[in-house]
């Protein structure tokens, strides 16, 4: 598999945009995959610098509803005449980030929802051999901190986001396997144990943000991070993080997974075989 990351909130080099978002392309032996657009056309122009027609890609999956990950759909639904775009049904509600000041809208274009070649998704989904997505992830261990401010509408009342929007994608090729998550809102650590009840072990690689930018820098927040950090650890995973993860957040896991873990900035190409 063939990975070329065109957009996140850091870049390689100068020569490559950057953004708050994610978005991920994967190339296997007989598809090619867009995980998340990020926030703009900025996947679209690191694409053309990358050697990635975007008109070419079969299937975009969106790893949940907010803006920095979805905010590029438009632009590839009028590049691509027979991309197929997979969402979860929960991805039509309303999702907001509040602030002392208001409460902003950071969930998809509405104007979007009716689309021909969107397609819902729910608990799980084959979207062809070896490509699946998956949620229903079940809380064990604690959501990130950093989901403090994120909402949703329930109701006509402004409640905490449930995160019940968010899949994961799972890739399976010659004998690997790659699980992508988009800001792992439910947790790192839920999301790989529903993994494996899914697939009865661990995944080989798995790359995408983990929700930590927020951890405050002291003695709690260190030791918190130091926790996941042991655990990931233990799961023999060779994971790959950026975006929502954040750079101190990073840096602290790398002092306790060492070789095991590595940031990803737009422009990194990737190869799992």
């Amino acid at each position: 598999m063939l990975i070329k990351v065109l957009s996140e909130n850091t870049s390689l080099t100068d020569e490559f945009f950057h953004e708050h978002g994610l978005s991920i392309y994967i190339e296997t032996e007989e598809k090619k995959i867009l995980f998340d657009t990020g926030a703009s056309d900025v996947f679209a122009k690191n694409a053309r610098k990358m050697d990635v027609d975007i008109s070419d890609v079969d299937y975009l999956i969106i790893s949940h509803a907010h803006d920095d990950h979805a905010g590029g759909v438009e632009v590839l639904l009028r590049e691509n005449p027979k991309v197929k775009v997979f969402l979860h049904r929960l991805a039509r509600g309303s999702y907001y980030s509040r602030t002392d000041e208001a409460d902003t809208y950071i969930g998809l274009d509405k104007k979007l929802l009716s689309h021909s070649r969107i397609v819902w998704t729910s608990e799980s989904l084959a979207i062809s051999d070896g490509i699946y997505v998956f949620s229903d992830v079940v809380q064990k261990y604690p959501k990130p901190m950093s989901n403090q401010g994120l909402f949703m509408e329930c109701e006509g009342e402004m409640v905490p986001d449930k995160f019940s929007h968010e899949q994961n994608l799972l890739i399976e090729e010659n004998g690997r396997s790659l699980l992508l998550t988009g800001c792992s809102h439910n947790g790192i650590m839920n999301i790989l144990e529903r993994f494996k009840e899914i697939k009865g072990k661990m995944p080989d690689v798995c790359i995408g943000g983990f929700h930590l930018y927020k951890t405050p820098q002291d003695e709690g927040g260190r030791e918190y991070l130091d926790k996941i950090g042991r655990r990931l650890l233990t799961t023999g995973i060779q994971f790959y993080t950026g975006h929502c993860t954040g750079k101190w957040p990073f840096e602290r896991l790398k002092e306790t997974m060492g070789s095991k873990i590595d940031y990803l900035p737009a422009g990194s190409i990737l190869l799992v075989e």
